[in-house]
């Protein structure tokens, strides 16, 4: 199996530091998720969205993946958290393996994250349906504690 566990790409904290990654909600950047099967070969070392190995387009999945809802990043404690509304794509015929976040906004589309789902996750034409966890500080997908 080429995925092999979640991550927070090196890239992305190092471009938290230079402002390129805006997440404010209605005003903030355009992320996307894309989808993988198993032959893409992603790392912490990931460093921008590639078409190389992503799912076919079908129903409403096309190449590129889909737009995220940003939550509007808050804080809890000394935990710092953002994450995105569910995402679903409809009449679609999709087997994917993971999957990654980045920023469509941002020249050269920067990797945000990449995610493993353990195993193949298939729709056939039905939804796929991309859940998110709860977003807060022990649980978000984008966490800075």
């Amino acid at each position: 199996m080429a995925f092999s566990g979640n991550y927070m790409c090196t890239s992305f904290k190092v471009e938290l530091m230079k402002a390129v990654h805006n997440f404010t909600t209605g005003t903030g950047d355009t992320f996307k998720l894309a989808m993988y099967d198993n032959n893409a070969s992603f790392t912490a070392a990931t460093t921008a969205y590639t078409a190389t190995n992503e799912v076919a387009a079908s129903g409403t999945y096309a190449a590129g993946g889909g737009a995220l809802t940003n939550v509007t990043p808050t804080s809890t404690g000394t935990t710092a958290f953002t994450d995105f509304a569910d995402l679903s794509f409809t009449s679609a015929t999709i087997t994917a393996y993971g999957a990654m976040i980045y920023n469509d906004s941002a020249a050269g589309n920067p990797s945000v994250c990449i995610l493993d789902f353990g195993g193949a996750k298939t729709s056939t034409s039905g939804t796929f349906t991309i859940i998110f966890p709860t977003a807060d500080a022990t649980s978000a997908i984008i966490r800075i504690a």
